[in-house]
């Protein structure tokens, strides 16, 4: 998952795998709080959450608000979908 976040942000380097792996786990964790269980391996869907939780939380983003609204938007679409939430009865 680090490799693909690196890609996603452009970064080269490995100066940064500590704060990128802490916010891969955040997004995990944020996502476990809005009720997505993630699957053991995850899929492009969940992937893609991260990267795009760590894309709004890396640095200053220029276009922030844009990318919050999509994590935000992928969020809910996991939690409203079967294959990724545990339904109460």
């Amino acid at each position: 998952m680090l490799d693909k976040v690196k890609l996603a942000l452009r970064i080269t380097t490995d100066a940064y795998n500590s704060e990128l792996n802490d916010l891969i786990e955040a997004a995990k964790l944020d996502l476990g709080i809005a009720g997505v269980v993630l699957p053991a391996q995850l899929d492009a869907v969940v992937e893609r959450a991260i990267i795009t939780y760590c894309r709004v939380n890396f640095g200053s983003p220029a276009d922030y608000d844009r990318l919050k609204r999509s994590y935000d938007e992928q969020k809910a679409q996991l939690t409203m979908a079967t294959g990724y939430t545990v339904w109460s009865e």
